[in-house]
Order: C-alpha cells, then structure tokens, then sequence
C-alpha cells in the first residue's frame, strides 16, 4: 500500500506537469483551431534558462531556496512569454488568413528551429541542474514519506491551474478569450481586439510551459534538448484525453496520465509506461471521441 501511495504521489506530480504544457496547447486550440507544434520546444527553452539563470545569478546564495526558486520561476515565465509573443507574431500571424496546412508547417518549422537553436548554444550532451537548490528531505504525511519537492510541484501545479481557470472565467480578459474561442468574427462585432486575445493566449500557453520546464529540471536534476518532443507529444495526449479546446479537460487530463504512467510503471513495467498511456487514450477515444470532458465548440442556434 505504501509503494502505491508513493506511486500515486509520483503520477500526481508528474501529471500536473503534462496538464500544465497541455494547458498551452488547449488554449492555442480553442482560439486559432491550430495545434501549436512548438509548444514542447518552449517548455524546453524554459528548462534552459531556468539553468542559466539559476547558475549564472547565483540566486540560492542571495535568496535562500525557496526563495531562489521564486523568482525563478517568475524569471523564466516571464522570458518564455515573451518568445511565445514573438512566435506569433513572426511565425503564425502572416498566416492567419492562409490554408491551414500553411500555418502547421509553419508550427513543425519553428519546432526544429527551436530545437536545434538550444543544441547549438548549450551543446547535445545532458545539462545537469545544481543539486543543492531545494533540500533533499521528506515530509510525514500519514505515515508517508513524500519528497519535499515533490509537494511543491504538486503545490504549484494546481495553484497554476487555478489561477488560470479562474483569470479565465472571472475576468474581462477571460471573457474575451472565451468569446473569442467561440466565435472570432462575433467578438470583433462586440468590440473585442482578437489579434490581441490572441497574442495574450501566446504569452499565457508559454509561460506555463517555462513554468513545467523549470520544474522537470529542478525534480530530475538533468535536462537535454529534445526533452520537448517527449514531454510535449504527452502533453498533448492529455489535451486530447480531457478534450482538446477544453481547460479543466486538459488539467485533469494531464493529471490522469501521470497517474496512469506511474502506476503502470510499478505494477506492470517501466518498459510499457508510455504504451500503457497510449493504449488508455485509445481506449477512451473509441468510446467518447471526444475526450473526457468534451471539445469545447459554438453552439449553434
């Protein structure tokens, strides 16, 4: 029962990092209708810079850890928006009028640019994050040791999501994404700057992404530069598997394939975890196409 409570713990925050990239991928999709293939690779790009700034700052030291890992990762948010922004603007705003096939080139494009400017500059081998940020203890709960930080992934994750969900449902801004998402021209009639819906969408989707990247590096100390295409094609499984277009979808999507990868890493084969995801989302697939909580789409009158 303990190995299955540390599995659960494990899948938990493992999945909250899949609902967080998947976050990104969702929210593209509800307002463009377009699947941001470079998304994986600006989860990436925040892992590195969350390794670059941690050791060039010499944040811990200053800042103590908890700290230090603070404004980090208001740090690498910040900085991953911002290319998220750029993207739009140069890779898929040209396109927006252009056949859809035009603007997933463009995606794959930027995904292999992306990919291979972070090996050019930081080198093919595995990078390897400082292993004194956050202390190596564990904390009782239950009678449960459960790492430190993995409760602070845990911690974060879902104080992301909330706070996106509620900025989506409570504010003017989230209201606007959402009109936008149903219908573009409708909004445009009631006064709502699409293009800047859209571009606010790429600095949000981004800056989750940076958020998971740091912490994949900061839980497994090593990070390397196609990390993204793994982390981003579970990512976007998980958009699938709660509903692609669809937030609360992709966050519990995101966290049901943690689960199901590592209590299927325990119990059946380390081997077979990512088979395993797969087959469940095929599986869920052919009985409810549309995911989980369903694809969110215009009601038609």
């Amino acid at each position: 029962m303990e190995q299955f409570f540390q599995q659960l713990t494990n899948g938990l925050a493992v999945g909250g990092i899949y609902a967080l990239i998947a976050l990104g991928y969702t929210m593209v999709y509800g307002v463009l209708k377009l699947i941001n293939f470079a998304h994986g690779d600006l989860f990436t790009i925040g892992a590195y810079l969350g390794l670059t700034l941690l050791t060039s700052l010499g944040l811990a030291d200053r800042l103590g850890p908890l700290g230090a890992v603070l404004l980090l990762a208001v740090m690498v948010m910040g900085l991953v928006a911002i290319i998220g922004a750029m993207l739009e603007r140069i890779a898929y705003r040209p396109l927006r009028e252009s056949p859809r096939l035009s603007a997933v080139v463009s995606a794959l494009g930027a995904s292999i640019f992306f990919q291979n400017a972070v090996m050019l500059i930081y080198g093919a081998r595995f990078r390897v994050y400082p292993h004194d940020i956050l202390p190596k203890i564990a904390v009782n709960i239950f009678g449960l040791q459960i790492p430190l930080i993995r409760i602070l992934m845990l911690l974060t994750s879902v104080l992301l999501m909330v706070a996106l969900y509620l900025f989506i449902q409570r504010t003017k801004i989230g209201t606007a994404i959402r009109a936008a998402a149903i219908d573009q021209g409708a909004a445009r009639l009631m006064g709502i700057d699409v293009d800047k819906v859209i571009m606010i969408v790429f600095l949000i989707g981004p800056s989750l992404g940076g958020a998971a990247g740091l912490m994949v590096g900061l839980y497994y100390g090593q990070i390397n530069f196609t990390m993204g295409w793994v982390y981003g094609l579970k990512a976007f499984t998980a958009a699938i598997l709660g509903g692609i277009g669809n937030i609360p979808g992709a966050m519990v999507g995101g966290i049901l394939l943690g689960v199901i990868e590592a209590l299927g890493a325990a119990y059946i084969s380390i081997a077979w975890k990512d088979a395993i995801a797969f087959c469940v989302l095929i599986l869920i697939l052919i009985v409810r196409p549309t995911g989980l909580l369903g694809e969110r789409v215009a009601e038609k009158v």
